[in-house]
């Protein structure tokens, strides 16, 4: 086990931060006393974020798919903050929507939200990393940019472009003075999880229970302090993920087999939401929320 790294005093950037993904990786690093920046379009949820996690914690609202305000916000870390060690690419969307109902514009947003805008936030924020003496770039990616699930085809290309893009940018670390690492989690709990859980979204990430928020921060934690290329959040699941890709054409046999299990694990999901309060069926529809009070 590495020596947890001194990095009191450091500064990272954290987009997604109104998130629960975002807030849980900001909370570990304030820990180690990082100032966090938090990004997010969610002004109200940056808001409350910042307030929960104390003054180590600032925010920034950006659309990170706008030019103008990436470039605002690369002025405001250059500018008004002056440093930057850590850039962690947090920001994904995922939509439910089956491939052929989809609008190309609702294509193309995911796409810009889950791979160029973080490949461009770190082109445009690495003069101020490369200043710095240990800078970290941090992507959290997914399994589903290694395994392909059917009907998240915009999703899965898009993190599989992140994560071809982050590794050979990890490759080129030395070069650039900056290390590059990938955090590749499954089904975590965050309410974008619990929406696509209740909106159709697909069942084959509920085959083992949806790990927590704070177990993924862990993993940033440990990329700190073990630098390495590649992190999973569960070994056994990417064990499982990295073989079946060894047989590509096995796959249309091998997903019915992972289906069925699927489908079992939404209902434990969709079960353990409701005994917690967390949704709730209205004229039969699952909504996010508790019960309405009397």
């Amino acid at each position: 086990m590495a020596e947890p790294l001194s990095c009191s005093g450091w500064v990272a950037l954290i987009t997604g931060g109104a998130g629960g993904l975002g807030r849980a990786i900001a909370a570990r690093l304030i820990q180690r006393g990082v100032r966090c920046l938090l990004v997010d379009v969610n002004a109200a949820g940056l808001e409350q974020a910042v307030r929960a996690l104390g003054p180590l914690a600032t925010a920034h609202v950006a659309d990170l798919t706008d030019a103008d305000a990436v470039q605002r916000l690369v002025a405001h870390v250059r500018d008004g903050i002056g440093r930057l060690d850590i850039l962690v690419n947090n920001a994904a969307v995922a939509d439910t929507q089956p491939f052929e109902q989809r609008s190309l514009a609702s294509i193309r947003g995911e796409f810009s939200i889950n791979l160029l805008a973080p490949v461009l936030l770190t082109h445009s924020l690495l003069p101020q990393l490369r200043q710095a003496v240990d800078a970290r770039v941090i992507s959290i990616v997914s399994l589903g940019g290694i395994f392909p699930l059917p009907e998240t085809s915009v999703y899965s290309a898009t993190k599989f472009g992140l994560r071809g893009a982050m590794l050979c940018l990890g490759l080129d670390g030395p070069r650039l003075g900056v290390k590059f690492g990938i955090i590749n989690p499954s089904a975590t709990e965050t309410p974008m999880l619990m929406r696509e859980a209740i909106d159709g979204g697909n069942k084959l990430q509920f085959i083992d229970p949806p790990q927590q928020p704070d177990e993924v921060a862990l993993q940033v934690l440990r990329m700190l302090d073990d630098p390495c290329l590649e992190r999973y959040v569960r070994p056994s699941e990417s064990w499982t993920v990295r073989l079946a890709m060894l047989v590509p054409n096995l796959l249309g046999r091998l997903i019915p087999l992972f289906r069925r299990q699927g489908d079992a694990g939404h209902r434990r999901y969709l079960a353990s939401l409701e005994r917690r309060g967390m949704i709730r069926q209205q004229d039969g529809v699952w909504q996010l929320g508790p019960p309405p009070g009397p």
